[in-house]
């Protein structure tokens, strides 16, 4: 089944589905011209064709390791820039990986049979049937070739693979680099259901985003064991940040920019040129992130705690408490909502930053919290544990809270859409590394595991406490994420044409999380010992059995990069509509606009006609007198308001304003034609007398 030709929309979704990106062959990043090159085949795609000919074992001997170079060399030629030395390198970090053995047609064609298919709008009894990577058939008694395997789903859910929106894989950080690296990660996110990541470029100060960007796609392109895409940090601001990221977003499909509030001389962005970067991302059809924490407030802490004598990793929490994190989580939403850009506020960890972004989003504002597994299924009671190894290893920024209500008070706000998406900030490092900072919290390098046990946690706090149903898992651990970050439905849910990305849940039985047990290259687990309701059975990426009743068999260099295209649906959508509804009107005015008059109400300027009282000879003035003041200001003293006719000359004349037709008229009542037009004279010409001579 084949896409059109423009890359729109597969048939089966219907029209009202926003429309995906179709993926097709993954693109490589070039480092000699600054491009990716996405109608070449590239690195990781000759890997991948490598490790799945059904006729393939990547054995690593030296005629096959010839024979591999030589493919992988044309890849270079077709692509354009990419170095003998890359191509080498990588060649035989692929012969170094365990023989894969496949069977070219039960990877090609899959039937899933009788289990319940779960999306975020719904659960359906329905068999999902899988050729060449791809959702071809959703239903009941389908018409399935031969040559096809058959897993029997009954009693069991078929939910979208995990979207992990968050991850550091190989990322250097305060002296240390994250054990994790591209392949041990993504192999371990498939052993816990996910099938795709979504990691972070994160640029040193004055560093190309460009080149960071190259990087990354050149450590991860050969690795990945499933598909990701990549985030670009912005942690310095100057125009030519400004031009590169226009170039990310318009030419390597890039849409999301995380800014830093914290890690101040690293990494921190200061509110000016957050706001000039925020308004650039609303410009470029982007999604601002945010890592929301007063820096400046850290700093002042860190140093305080420090000579007080606080040197353990309790002091970390305390150098960043609740109240911080909340009041730059608030003043991250203001400043966006200046410039009416959508805000992605990364790793909620406490009650109070979780309250900013629910009352936000109440008020109409264009925001997005993403919780991790860490902060849903730990505390920071940790911090005071009397092992500091322990203690050390839950060090991550923002810290996890002291409150021991807060991962229940958080799975609450995501299940009643307080917040809507979930990650790991996965990014791990071992005791010899957290010991960097043995005697100084400030220097312990931050970051725990999470890649692995995000879908359980989630299943055992969400789903398993009663707090949410599978529809909202989904939507929490996939669906969300994929809609925010454009590639829905291709990625996100199980529909006809979508990705085979899938997940097989069996909720009945339990695991038992243990870093002695875990896929990850970490040696400590901070859900150590929690029992897990829920357990991904048979994990599949692009339509590849990479779990197969719970025995991991996920493939080197497999995944591919996944473009994040500019102005998602889904939350450009909400942002024209708040921008039409708060769409802000002038007042008009006319020349005369320092008197206040009723016609200029609403900032509407209206023509109307105003009868006036001309003053004639003879005729009163609007004060009732006939003769104006004395040029002193003093009262005429030939003023009066005496008529023997009793009435006044009637006239009548325009006078044109821009916005006015002022209209004088006669103002005296009109007499009845038998009306006498003289006065009886009660009294005599300056008043009756006291006297009797009248």
């Amino acid at each position: 089944m084949a896409g059109n030709d423009d890359g729109g929309w597969f048939p089966g979704l219907g029209n009202n589905k926003p429309k995906p990106r179709r993926m097709g062959k993954a693109d490589f990043f070039d480092p000699a011209s600054g491009r990716s090159t996405p109608d070449n085949y590239s690195m990781n795609q000759a890997i991948s064709s490598a490790n799945s000919s059904p006729s393939t074992k990547a054995t690593g001997s030296q005629e096959e390791l010839d024979s591999l170079q030589e493919d992988l060399l044309q890849v270079t030629v077709d692509s354009g820039g990419v170095t003998e030395e890359i191509v080498m390198e990588q060649a035989t970090e692929l012969a170094a990986q365990p023989v894969v053995e496949v069977d070219g047609s039960s990877q090609n064609r899959l039937l899933i049979k009788n289990g319940k298919v779960v999306n975020a709008d719904g659960i359906e009894d329905a068999d999902v049937f899988i050729e060449n990577g791809v959702i071809t058939q959703l239903g009941r008694n389908l018409i399935i070739p031969g040559g096809t395997r058959t897993i029997d789903a009954r009693g069991r859910y078929v939910m979208p693979g995990g979207i992990d929106t968050h991850t550091h894989m190989e990322l250097e950080l305060m002296g240390a680099t994250a054990v994790d690296d591209f392949y041990q990660g993504t192999k371990a996110a498939i052993a816990g259901g996910t099938t795709m990541i979504m990691d972070f470029v994160l640029p040193r100060k004055g560093e190309s985003l460009i080149e960071a960007f190259g990087n990354w796609r050149r450590k991860a392109d050969p690795k990945v064991c499933c598909d990701y895409a990549l985030h670009v940090g912005v942690t310095w601001w100057s125009d030519q940040v400004k031009q590169e990221m226009t170039e990310l977003a318009k030419n390597h499909g890039v849409n999301s920019f995380k800014m830093f509030m914290a890690y101040k001389d690293l990494y921190m962005i200061r509110d000016p040129d957050l706001y000039k970067i925020f308004e650039h991302c609303k410009e470029l059809g982007a999604i601002a992130q945010v890592h929301a924490e007063n820096g400046d407030i850290i700093a002042e802490n860190t140093k305080k705690l420090l000579e007080a004598g606080i040197t353990g990793p309790e002091g970390h929490e305390m150098s960043r408490p609740e109240d911080v994190e909340a009041e730059a989580t608030h003043r991250a939403c203001v400043i966006a909502n200046q410039v009416s850009c959508p805000l992605y506020v990364v790793h909620i960890m406490s009650k109070m930053a979780a309250d900013v972004i629910a009352l936000k989003r109440s008020q109409g504002a264009v925001v997005y919290g993403e919780p991790i597994a860490a902060s849903l299924g730990s505390d920071g009671t940790n911090y005071h544990h009397s092992c500091w190894r322990h203690a050390a290893s839950h060090v991550l920024s923002p810290p996890l809270r002291p409150d021991p209500e807060t991962p229940d008070y958080l799975v609450q706000m995501l299940a009643d859409d307080g917040l809507q998406v979930t990650g790991s900030d996965n990014c791990t490092f071992n005791f010899d590394q957290k010991k960097l900072g043995r005697n100084d919290f400030s220097k312990i390098p931050n970051g725990v595991n999470g890649v692995e046990d995000r879908m359980s946690v989630i299943w055992e706090k969400g789903v398993q406490s009663g707090k949410m149903d599978p529809s909202r898992f989904v939507a929490v651990t996939s669906t969300n994420a994929a809609k925010i970050f454009n590639v829905y439905p291709q990625k996100g849910c199980v529909a006809v044409g979508s990705d085979a990305d899938l997940v097989i849940w069996n909720p009945i039985k339990s695991r038992v999380i243990s870093a002695q047990t875990h896929h990850q290259a970490v040696d400590f687990n901070i859900f150590e010992g929690m029992e897990c309701h829920g357990v991904p059975e048979y994990v599949i990426v692009n339509g590849r059995v990479c779990v197969d009743e719970e025995e991991l068999k996920a493939v080197h260099g497999f995944g591919k990069f996944v473009p994040t295209p500019a102005f998602p649906p889904y939350v450009y959508d909400q942002v024209d509509a708040r921008e039409k509804e708060k769409r802000p009107q002038g007042v008009i005015r006319g020349p005369n606009d320092e008197d206040y008059s009723a016609e200029h109400m609403n900032g509407l300027a209206v023509k109307v006609e105003k009868t006036v009282q001309l003053a004639t000879p003879g005729s009163p003035t609007n004060d009732g007198h006939s003769h104006g003041p004395t040029a002193s200001g003093g009262r005429n003293m030939q003023d009066t308001t005496f008529s023997l006719a009793g009435e006044y000359p009637k006239v009548a004349a325009e006078v044109h304003d821009d916005d006015v037709v002022v209209v004088a008229r006669d103002v005296t009542p009109a007499l009845d034609d038998d009306r006498k037009t003289s006065v009886k004279v009660r009294n005599p010409p300056g008043g009756r007398s006291s006297g009797g001579f009248w």
